[in-house]
Protein backbone atom coordinates (compact mmCIF):
# COMPACT_ATOMS: atom_id res chain seq x y z
CA UNK A 1 0.00 0.00 0.00
CA UNK A 2 1.31 3.29 -0.82
CA UNK A 3 2.09 5.73 1.99
CA UNK A 4 0.92 9.24 1.69
CA UNK A 5 3.57 10.96 0.20
CA UNK A 6 4.12 8.53 -2.16
CA UNK A 7 -0.20 9.17 -2.83
CA UNK A 8 1.22 12.84 -3.36
CA UNK A 9 4.46 12.08 -5.50
CA UNK A 10 1.94 9.91 -8.28
CA UNK A 11 -0.67 12.63 -8.46
CA UNK A 12 1.78 15.45 -9.11
CA UNK A 13 4.03 12.75 -11.38
CA UNK A 14 0.50 11.95 -13.17
CA UNK A 15 -0.32 15.39 -13.98
CA UNK A 16 -0.74 16.44 -17.72
CA UNK A 17 2.26 18.50 -18.24
CA UNK A 18 -0.10 20.87 -20.51
CA UNK A 19 -2.50 21.09 -17.68
CA UNK A 20 -6.16 20.68 -17.21
CA UNK A 21 -7.81 24.18 -16.49
CA UNK A 22 -6.00 27.36 -18.09
CA UNK A 23 -4.49 29.71 -15.01
CA UNK A 24 -6.36 27.73 -12.33
CA UNK A 25 -4.71 25.26 -9.60
CA UNK A 26 -5.88 23.91 -6.29
CA UNK A 27 -4.86 22.34 -3.09
CA UNK A 28 -3.74 18.84 -3.69
CA UNK A 29 -4.78 15.60 -0.93
CA UNK A 30 -4.27 12.05 -0.94
CA UNK A 31 -7.43 11.12 0.14
CA UNK A 32 -10.80 10.47 -2.26
CA UNK A 33 -13.84 12.00 -1.03
CA UNK A 34 -15.66 9.12 0.88
CA UNK A 35 -19.39 8.66 0.03
CA UNK A 36 -21.70 5.75 2.43
CA UNK A 37 -22.80 3.28 0.31
CA UNK A 38 -26.44 4.23 0.86
CA UNK A 39 -25.89 7.79 -0.41
CA UNK A 40 -24.51 6.58 -3.11
CA UNK A 41 -27.39 4.46 -4.25
CA UNK A 42 -29.45 7.62 -3.81
CA UNK A 43 -27.11 9.58 -6.17
CA UNK A 44 -27.48 6.79 -8.83
CA UNK A 45 -31.24 7.22 -8.22
CA UNK A 46 -31.19 10.70 -8.71
CA UNK A 47 -29.65 10.44 -12.54
CA UNK A 48 -32.46 9.28 -13.60
CA UNK A 49 -35.13 11.50 -11.79
CA UNK A 50 -33.02 14.84 -13.43
CA UNK A 51 -33.24 13.47 -16.78
CA UNK A 52 -36.91 13.02 -16.57
CA UNK A 53 -36.89 16.64 -14.95
CA UNK A 54 -35.45 18.08 -17.99
CA UNK A 55 -37.57 15.95 -19.96
CA UNK A 56 -40.49 17.61 -18.56
CA UNK A 57 -39.14 21.22 -18.97
CA UNK A 58 -38.91 20.19 -22.41
CA UNK A 59 -42.26 19.44 -22.47
CA UNK A 60 -43.75 22.41 -20.61
CA UNK A 61 -42.22 24.83 -22.56
CA UNK A 62 -43.57 23.86 -25.95
CA UNK A 63 -46.77 23.27 -24.63
CA UNK A 64 -46.70 26.86 -23.64
CA UNK A 65 -45.89 27.62 -26.64
CA UNK A 66 -48.71 26.16 -27.94
CA UNK A 67 -51.33 27.16 -25.33
CA UNK A 68 -51.82 24.42 -23.85
CA UNK A 69 -49.62 25.34 -20.57
CA UNK A 70 -49.78 28.64 -19.27
CA UNK A 71 -48.19 31.13 -22.00
CA UNK A 72 -46.22 32.66 -19.30
CA UNK A 73 -43.96 29.94 -19.22
CA UNK A 74 -42.60 30.55 -22.51
CA UNK A 75 -42.63 34.55 -21.49
CA UNK A 76 -40.90 34.05 -18.80
CA UNK A 77 -37.78 31.53 -20.14
CA UNK A 78 -37.83 33.63 -23.21
CA UNK A 79 -37.59 37.04 -21.34
CA UNK A 80 -34.01 38.89 -23.19
CA UNK A 81 -32.94 36.35 -25.74
CA UNK A 82 -33.00 37.05 -29.30
CA UNK A 83 -36.37 36.32 -31.68
CA UNK A 84 -33.73 34.34 -34.29
CA UNK A 85 -32.69 32.23 -30.95
CA UNK A 86 -35.61 31.39 -29.86
CA UNK A 87 -37.53 30.72 -33.17
CA UNK A 88 -34.05 28.04 -33.55
CA UNK A 89 -34.88 26.47 -30.23
CA UNK A 90 -38.69 25.90 -31.12
CA UNK A 91 -37.61 23.86 -34.38
CA UNK A 92 -39.39 20.15 -34.89
CA UNK A 93 -35.93 19.03 -35.95
CA UNK A 94 -34.65 18.91 -32.55
CA UNK A 95 -38.00 18.93 -30.44
CA UNK A 96 -37.00 16.02 -28.29
CA UNK A 97 -33.30 16.85 -27.78
CA UNK A 98 -32.11 17.12 -24.56
CA UNK A 99 -28.68 17.54 -23.07
CA UNK A 100 -26.33 14.16 -22.84
CA UNK A 101 -24.80 15.11 -19.48
CA UNK A 102 -26.31 15.86 -16.80
CA UNK A 103 -24.57 17.97 -13.93
CA UNK A 104 -26.04 18.72 -10.26
CA UNK A 105 -24.23 20.80 -8.44
CA UNK A 106 -25.21 19.39 -4.92
CA UNK A 107 -24.33 21.34 -1.51
CA UNK A 108 -23.97 18.52 1.41
CA UNK A 109 -26.17 20.02 3.72
CA UNK A 110 -26.83 18.73 7.64
CA UNK A 111 -29.92 17.27 6.32
CA UNK A 112 -28.87 15.42 3.33
CA UNK A 113 -28.20 17.58 0.45
CA UNK A 114 -29.55 20.42 -1.47
CA UNK A 115 -28.80 20.90 -5.51
CA UNK A 116 -27.90 24.31 -5.95
CA UNK A 117 -28.03 23.90 -9.84
CA UNK A 118 -28.41 21.55 -12.38
CA UNK A 119 -25.62 22.55 -15.61
CA UNK A 120 -26.20 21.60 -19.12
CA UNK A 121 -22.68 22.61 -20.24
CA UNK A 122 -20.77 21.48 -17.34
CA UNK A 123 -16.72 22.09 -17.06
CA UNK A 124 -14.84 19.30 -15.43
CA UNK A 125 -15.14 16.71 -17.09
CA UNK A 126 -12.25 15.64 -18.22
CA UNK A 127 -10.65 17.00 -14.76
CA UNK A 128 -13.30 14.44 -13.23
CA UNK A 129 -12.07 11.70 -15.82
CA UNK A 130 -8.18 13.09 -14.77
CA UNK A 131 -8.74 11.89 -10.77
CA UNK A 132 -10.46 9.07 -11.76
CA UNK A 133 -7.89 7.56 -13.78
CA UNK A 134 -5.16 8.81 -11.13
CA UNK A 135 -6.49 7.94 -7.91
CA UNK A 136 -7.58 4.73 -9.09
CA UNK A 137 -4.11 3.27 -9.34
CA UNK A 138 -4.15 3.70 -5.35
CA UNK A 139 -8.10 3.07 -4.70
CA UNK A 140 -10.15 0.44 -6.57
CA UNK A 141 -13.45 2.06 -4.41
CA UNK A 142 -13.08 5.16 -6.75
CA UNK A 143 -16.81 6.14 -8.16
CA UNK A 144 -16.91 5.12 -12.05
CA UNK A 145 -13.32 3.58 -11.61
CA UNK A 146 -10.48 4.73 -13.94
CA UNK A 147 -12.03 4.57 -17.01
CA UNK A 148 -15.78 5.60 -16.43
CA UNK A 149 -15.87 9.16 -17.19
CA UNK A 150 -14.02 8.72 -20.88
CA UNK A 151 -16.55 5.70 -21.42
CA UNK A 152 -19.29 7.78 -20.44
CA UNK A 153 -18.08 10.55 -22.71
CA UNK A 154 -17.17 8.62 -25.78
CA UNK A 155 -20.99 7.91 -25.45
CA UNK A 156 -21.93 11.29 -26.50
CA UNK A 157 -19.89 11.22 -29.04
CA UNK A 158 -19.39 7.25 -29.86
CA UNK A 159 -18.10 7.38 -33.31
CA UNK A 160 -15.99 10.23 -32.64
CA UNK A 161 -17.15 14.79 -33.12
CA UNK A 162 -16.06 17.79 -32.79
CA UNK A 163 -15.75 19.35 -29.08
CA UNK A 164 -16.33 22.96 -30.30
CA UNK A 165 -15.17 25.41 -27.28
CA UNK A 166 -15.39 29.20 -27.57
CA UNK A 167 -12.80 31.80 -26.36
CA UNK A 168 -15.21 32.39 -23.27
CA UNK A 169 -15.20 29.19 -22.29
CA UNK A 170 -11.39 28.38 -22.92
CA UNK A 171 -10.41 27.67 -19.49
CA UNK A 172 -12.10 24.69 -19.77
CA UNK A 173 -9.90 23.78 -23.28
CA UNK A 174 -7.03 21.94 -21.75
CA UNK A 175 -9.36 19.58 -19.84
CA UNK A 176 -11.22 18.63 -22.81
CA UNK A 177 -7.90 18.26 -24.77
CA UNK A 178 -6.54 15.57 -22.42
CA UNK A 179 -9.77 13.67 -23.19
CA UNK A 180 -9.62 13.33 -26.65
CA UNK A 181 -5.75 12.80 -26.55
CA UNK A 182 -7.01 9.80 -23.99
CA UNK A 183 -9.82 8.44 -26.55
CA UNK A 184 -7.85 8.37 -29.28
CA UNK A 185 -5.24 6.40 -27.50
CA UNK A 186 -7.83 3.78 -27.33
CA UNK A 187 -9.44 4.10 -30.41
CA UNK A 188 -9.81 1.25 -32.88
CA UNK A 189 -8.30 1.07 -36.49
CA UNK A 190 -9.30 -0.58 -39.65
CA UNK A 191 -7.77 -1.08 -43.13
CA UNK A 192 -9.59 2.01 -45.89
CA UNK A 193 -8.05 0.15 -48.84
CA UNK A 194 -4.17 -1.10 -50.10
CA UNK A 195 -1.54 -0.53 -47.05
CA UNK A 196 -3.73 2.81 -45.25
CA UNK A 197 -4.81 2.60 -41.98
CA UNK A 198 -6.70 5.23 -40.21
CA UNK A 199 -9.03 5.50 -36.66
CA UNK A 200 -12.26 4.47 -36.83
CA UNK A 201 -12.83 7.05 -34.20
CA UNK A 202 -12.19 10.88 -34.22
CA UNK A 203 -12.29 12.97 -31.77
CA UNK A 204 -10.86 16.86 -32.18
CA UNK A 205 -11.58 19.78 -29.90
CA UNK A 206 -11.23 23.03 -31.90
CA UNK A 207 -12.21 26.74 -31.54
CA UNK A 208 -15.57 27.79 -31.93
CA UNK A 209 -14.86 31.09 -33.44
CA UNK A 210 -13.95 29.83 -36.82
CA UNK A 211 -15.55 26.45 -36.76
CA UNK A 212 -17.02 25.21 -40.15
CA UNK A 213 -18.85 22.06 -39.87
CA UNK A 214 -18.98 19.01 -41.55
CA UNK A 215 -21.46 16.86 -43.02
CA UNK A 216 -22.18 13.82 -40.66
CA UNK A 217 -20.00 15.26 -38.14
CA UNK A 218 -21.33 15.23 -34.22
CA UNK A 219 -20.81 18.42 -31.97
CA UNK A 220 -20.32 18.97 -28.47
CA UNK A 221 -21.22 22.42 -27.66
CA UNK A 222 -18.50 24.23 -25.39
CA UNK A 223 -19.97 27.47 -25.39
CA UNK A 224 -22.81 29.17 -23.70
CA UNK A 225 -25.64 30.35 -25.91
CA UNK A 226 -25.42 34.08 -25.18
CA UNK A 227 -21.92 33.50 -26.53
CA UNK A 228 -23.47 33.06 -29.62
CA UNK A 229 -22.55 36.70 -31.12
CA UNK A 230 -18.98 36.21 -30.55
CA UNK A 231 -18.52 33.48 -32.92
CA UNK A 232 -18.52 34.54 -36.47
CA UNK A 233 -19.59 31.74 -38.35
CA UNK A 234 -22.58 30.35 -35.66
CA UNK A 235 -25.13 30.39 -39.01
CA UNK A 236 -23.11 27.28 -40.74
CA UNK A 237 -23.66 25.51 -37.28
CA UNK A 238 -27.28 26.05 -37.12
CA UNK A 239 -28.04 25.27 -40.26
CA UNK A 240 -26.17 22.84 -40.40
CA UNK A 241 -27.85 21.21 -37.61
CA UNK A 242 -31.27 22.39 -38.81
CA UNK A 243 -30.87 20.34 -42.36
CA UNK A 244 -29.69 17.45 -40.63
CA UNK A 245 -26.45 17.47 -41.35
CA UNK A 246 -24.77 17.39 -38.02
CA UNK A 247 -26.25 16.27 -34.41
CA UNK A 248 -25.61 19.19 -31.53
CA UNK A 249 -25.65 18.25 -28.10
CA UNK A 250 -26.51 20.27 -25.90
CA UNK A 251 -29.23 21.31 -28.18
CA UNK A 252 -29.36 25.12 -28.85
CA UNK A 253 -31.79 25.50 -26.40
CA UNK A 254 -31.64 28.49 -24.23
CA UNK A 255 -35.24 27.98 -22.46
CA UNK A 256 -33.43 24.50 -20.90
CA UNK A 257 -30.25 26.40 -19.26
CA UNK A 258 -32.62 28.55 -17.27
CA UNK A 259 -31.92 28.44 -13.57
CA UNK A 260 -36.08 29.49 -13.02
CA UNK A 261 -37.04 26.30 -13.69
CA UNK A 262 -36.64 25.61 -9.95
CA UNK A 263 -38.67 28.27 -9.30
CA UNK A 264 -41.29 27.11 -11.91
CA UNK A 265 -41.10 23.89 -10.48
CA UNK A 266 -42.61 25.22 -7.00
CA UNK A 267 -45.14 27.14 -9.00
CA UNK A 268 -48.44 26.01 -7.46
CA UNK A 269 -50.22 26.51 -10.79
CA UNK A 270 -47.85 23.93 -12.50
CA UNK A 271 -47.92 21.14 -9.55
CA UNK A 272 -50.76 19.16 -11.46
CA UNK A 273 -48.30 19.17 -14.85
CA UNK A 274 -45.14 18.05 -12.80
CA UNK A 275 -47.30 15.77 -10.84
CA UNK A 276 -48.70 14.23 -14.00
CA UNK A 277 -45.63 14.19 -15.80
CA UNK A 278 -42.43 13.59 -13.34
CA UNK A 279 -44.87 10.96 -11.30
CA UNK A 280 -45.65 11.13 -7.66
CA UNK A 281 -42.65 9.50 -6.21
CA UNK A 282 -40.22 11.56 -8.47
CA UNK A 283 -42.20 14.91 -7.53
CA UNK A 284 -42.01 14.11 -3.99
CA UNK A 285 -38.31 13.28 -4.25
CA UNK A 286 -37.17 16.35 -5.89
CA UNK A 287 -39.43 18.73 -3.59
CA UNK A 288 -37.01 17.00 -1.16
CA UNK A 289 -33.99 18.48 -3.02
CA UNK A 290 -34.79 21.17 -5.08
CA UNK A 291 -34.64 24.58 -3.18
CA UNK A 292 -37.40 26.82 -2.72
CA UNK A 293 -36.94 29.65 -5.54
CA UNK A 294 -39.13 32.60 -6.48
CA UNK A 295 -38.59 34.79 -10.07
CA UNK A 296 -38.22 38.26 -9.24
CA UNK A 297 -41.29 39.36 -11.26
CA UNK A 298 -41.52 43.46 -10.88
CA UNK A 299 -45.47 42.82 -12.51
CA UNK A 300 -47.67 44.31 -9.55
CA UNK A 301 -50.11 41.67 -7.38
CA UNK A 302 -53.80 42.13 -6.58
CA UNK A 303 -54.31 43.38 -3.30
CA UNK A 304 -55.39 40.45 -1.52
CA UNK A 305 -52.20 38.41 -2.71
CA UNK A 306 -48.60 37.68 -1.32
CA UNK A 307 -45.38 36.10 -2.56
CA UNK A 308 -45.65 32.73 -1.21
CA UNK A 309 -43.56 31.53 2.13
CA UNK A 310 -42.14 35.35 1.77
CA UNK A 311 -45.36 36.75 3.29
CA UNK A 312 -44.82 39.96 1.51
CA UNK A 313 -46.56 41.86 -1.24
CA UNK A 314 -44.10 43.52 -3.17
CA UNK A 315 -40.30 42.63 -3.86
CA UNK A 316 -38.87 45.85 -2.57
CA UNK A 317 -40.37 44.48 1.13
CA UNK A 318 -37.55 41.86 0.53
CA UNK A 319 -35.27 44.62 0.48
CA UNK A 320 -36.02 45.89 3.78
CA UNK A 321 -35.60 42.21 5.26
CA UNK A 322 -33.24 41.81 8.74
CA UNK A 323 -29.66 40.59 7.76
CA UNK A 324 -31.12 37.72 10.09
CA UNK A 325 -33.79 36.73 7.23
CA UNK A 326 -31.89 37.33 4.58
CA UNK A 327 -30.42 34.16 4.19
CA UNK A 328 -31.50 34.49 0.39
CA UNK A 329 -29.74 34.24 -2.83
CA UNK A 330 -30.49 36.28 -5.67
CA UNK A 331 -28.95 34.34 -8.76
CA UNK A 332 -28.98 35.87 -12.52
CA UNK A 333 -31.01 33.28 -14.15
CA UNK A 334 -29.01 32.67 -17.37
CA UNK A 335 -28.55 33.33 -20.72
CA UNK A 336 -25.66 36.37 -19.62
CA UNK A 337 -22.21 36.11 -18.78
CA UNK A 338 -23.20 36.37 -14.98
CA UNK A 339 -25.21 33.13 -15.50
CA UNK A 340 -22.86 30.86 -14.83
CA UNK A 341 -20.14 29.90 -12.72
CA UNK A 342 -20.51 31.74 -9.70
CA UNK A 343 -20.85 34.75 -10.83
CA UNK A 344 -24.04 36.84 -10.83
CA UNK A 345 -25.38 35.41 -7.73
CA UNK A 346 -25.40 37.70 -4.08
CA UNK A 347 -26.13 36.06 -0.31
CA UNK A 348 -28.34 38.41 1.01
CA UNK A 349 -27.04 38.03 4.89
CA UNK A 350 -23.62 38.84 3.76
CA UNK A 351 -24.86 42.21 2.03
CA UNK A 352 -24.99 45.91 3.61
CA UNK A 353 -28.67 46.34 3.82
CA UNK A 354 -28.18 49.29 1.00
CA UNK A 355 -26.42 46.86 -1.15
CA UNK A 356 -29.07 43.97 -0.88
CA UNK A 357 -31.86 47.13 -1.37
CA UNK A 358 -30.00 48.04 -4.65
CA UNK A 359 -29.09 44.54 -5.88
CA UNK A 360 -33.37 44.01 -5.83
CA UNK A 361 -33.90 47.02 -7.30
CA UNK A 362 -31.78 46.10 -10.25
CA UNK A 363 -32.82 42.76 -10.33
CA UNK A 364 -36.78 43.99 -10.89
CA UNK A 365 -35.13 46.91 -12.96
CA UNK A 366 -33.70 43.93 -15.90
CA UNK A 367 -36.14 41.73 -15.36
CA UNK A 368 -37.20 41.92 -18.82
CA UNK A 369 -33.56 41.55 -20.52
CA UNK A 370 -32.31 39.51 -17.82
CA UNK A 371 -34.44 37.80 -15.14
CA UNK A 372 -33.00 37.02 -12.02
CA UNK A 373 -33.99 34.31 -9.44
CA UNK A 374 -34.56 34.11 -5.52
CA UNK A 375 -33.51 31.00 -3.60
CA UNK A 376 -33.25 29.92 0.00
CA UNK A 377 -30.09 29.42 0.74
CA UNK A 378 -28.79 25.81 2.66
CA UNK A 379 -25.49 26.10 4.33
CA UNK A 380 -23.32 23.03 3.66
CA UNK A 381 -22.20 20.97 6.62
CA UNK A 382 -18.93 20.97 7.91
CA UNK A 383 -16.25 18.11 6.69
CA UNK A 384 -13.25 16.70 7.58
CA UNK A 385 -10.59 16.40 5.58
CA UNK A 386 -6.70 16.41 4.94
CA UNK A 387 -4.93 18.64 2.38
CA UNK A 388 -1.00 19.17 1.56
CA UNK A 389 -0.21 22.38 2.73
CA UNK A 390 2.43 23.78 0.00
CA UNK A 391 3.64 26.25 2.40
CA UNK A 392 4.55 23.96 5.58
CA UNK A 393 4.89 21.01 3.55
CA UNK A 394 2.63 18.73 5.23
CA UNK A 395 -0.33 17.37 5.42
CA UNK A 396 -3.25 18.98 7.14
CA UNK A 397 -6.54 18.78 8.14
CA UNK A 398 -9.38 21.26 7.26
CA UNK A 399 -12.76 21.44 8.16
CA UNK A 400 -14.78 22.43 4.88
CA UNK A 401 -18.22 22.43 3.16
CA UNK A 402 -18.65 20.12 0.23
CA UNK A 403 -19.77 20.75 -3.43
CA UNK A 404 -20.72 17.30 -4.78
CA UNK A 405 -20.82 17.42 -8.47
CA UNK A 406 -21.92 13.58 -9.93
CA UNK A 407 -21.56 13.39 -13.61
CA UNK A 408 -24.70 11.36 -15.64
CA UNK A 409 -24.20 10.64 -19.07
CA UNK A 410 -27.34 9.76 -20.74
CA UNK A 411 -26.44 6.44 -22.19
CA UNK A 412 -29.37 5.09 -24.66
CA UNK A 413 -32.01 3.71 -22.73
CA UNK A 414 -30.45 4.51 -18.91
CA UNK A 415 -28.90 7.44 -17.45
CA UNK A 416 -25.10 6.44 -15.47
CA UNK A 417 -23.14 8.04 -13.15
CA UNK A 418 -19.81 7.35 -14.08
CA UNK A 419 -17.55 10.08 -11.48
CA UNK A 420 -18.49 12.56 -8.68
CA UNK A 421 -15.56 15.65 -8.41
CA UNK A 422 -15.61 16.93 -4.47
CA UNK A 423 -14.82 20.39 -3.86
CA UNK A 424 -14.03 21.38 -0.83
CA UNK A 425 -13.92 24.92 0.59
CA UNK A 426 -12.49 26.15 4.24
CA UNK A 427 -15.36 26.71 6.69
CA UNK A 428 -15.43 30.31 6.36
CA UNK A 429 -16.63 30.23 2.46
CA UNK A 430 -20.90 30.43 1.86
CA UNK A 431 -20.02 29.85 -1.79
CA UNK A 432 -18.86 26.22 -2.35
CA UNK A 433 -16.63 26.63 -6.01
CA UNK A 434 -13.01 25.98 -7.48
CA UNK A 435 -11.31 28.42 -5.99
CA UNK A 436 -7.45 28.23 -5.51
CA UNK A 437 -7.83 27.68 -1.83
CA UNK A 438 -9.81 24.60 -2.51
CA UNK A 439 -9.48 21.32 -2.79
CA UNK A 440 -10.59 18.90 -5.78
CA UNK A 441 -10.55 15.53 -5.22
CA UNK A 442 -12.74 12.16 -7.03
CA UNK A 443 -15.04 10.24 -4.68
CA UNK A 444 -14.98 7.10 -3.20
CA UNK A 445 -17.17 4.42 -1.54
CA UNK A 446 -16.54 4.86 1.96
CA UNK A 447 -18.00 5.76 5.41
CA UNK A 448 -17.98 9.44 5.71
Amino acid sequence: MLVQSDKLAAIREAFPKEGLFAEKDWLLSPDAFPIEQKFLAELEQLGHRLFVFQRACNQLYQLSVKGKQPEWVARYLDAGKPKGLIEFSRRKEIRDDLPRVIRPDLILSENGYIIAEIDSVPGGIGLTAWLNQTYFAFDKEIIGGAEGMLEGFQTVLPTGGDIVISQEAATYRPEMEWIVTRLLATGRVRPTGGKDRQPDFDWRVVAAENYEPRDGRAVYRFFELFDLPNIPKIDNLLCANAEGKVTITPPIKPFLEEKMWFALFWLKPLHEFWRRELGEKYFLKLQEVIPYSWILDPTPLPQHAVIPRLEIHDWREAAKFSQKDRDLLLKVSGFSPLGWGSRGISFGSDLAHAEWEKRIENALATFDSSPTIMQRFHKGRLLDHRYWDPDSGELKPVKGRVRLCPYYFVESDRVKLRGALATIVPADKKFVHGMRDAILVPSKIGAQ
